[in-house]
């Protein structure tokens, strides 16, 4: 199998636990986030995938993730690409907030329009555009060339820069990416076409 694109949210985080935003705040896997992880390892394994080449972002939390799956699948020695481009969406003066807190302090409607609509960033942040205006020219230059170039290539991100990459290559709407929510830890397995459209997808779960 060659031309694979794979790529995994990481496992639940501690601060997804506690119900904060996050952003480009740094904490790690909790023990239900690290099982997440070793089980897209395990799914990986079983289906026979292999990898050429990882990337991931300059968080904790997807570094742990890849380095979890790539210890189930025996490739810890795979060439690793760390880069904040695939950083999460910064969430600016909301990051480290209880999310119930946000609502009292802003309002239930702003903090909705500011985490579901496309164009609109919190206060000091990113909206999804601004995080696919970093992800994509990244993913372009470093990324796709791996796949054409008949390399498997997986890539442990971030929900919303994960969303990013499949809006695109899903070629979804900006009004359809914002109704798409990733599951922790669920890898999505795509094989590119010649040129880097999806020629399938499917998603792996228990």
């Amino acid at each position: 199998m060659n031309n694979v694109l794979v790529l995994v949210r990481h496992g639940e985080s501690e601060w997804n636990k506690l119900n904060l935003f996050t952003g480009w705040r740094d904490p790690d896997l909790t023990e239900k986030g690290v099982e997440e992880a070793r089980k897209a390892g395990e799914l990986l394994k079983k289906d026979g995938y292999t990898f050429d080449i990882a990337f991931t972002s300059a968080l904790t939390r997807a570094q742990h993730t890849l380095s979890l799956i790539l210890d189930e699948l025996g490739q810890r020695n795979l060439p690793i690409v760390e880069n904040q481009a695939l950083n999460e969406r910064d969430y600016g003066d909301l990051s480290g907030l209880n999310k119930d807190d946000a609502r009292a302090r802003w309002g239930e409607e702003q903090v909705h329009i500011w985490r579901r609509s496309y164009d609109v960033p919190p206060p000091g942040g990113e909206s999804l555009k601004d995080t696919a205006a970093r992800v994509l020219p990244y993913y372009e230059a470093e990324i796709l060339p791996q796949v054409k170039a008949g390399r498997n290539v997986i890539v442990a991100a971030h929900g919303n820069s994960l969303r990013a990459l499949i809006m695109k290559l899903d070629g979804l709407s900006t009004e359809e990416i914002l109704k798409l929510n990733l599951a922790t830890g669920e890898p999505y397995v795509y094989r590119l076409n010649p040129d880097g459209s999806a020629a399938s997808k499917i998603t792996l779960t228990v």
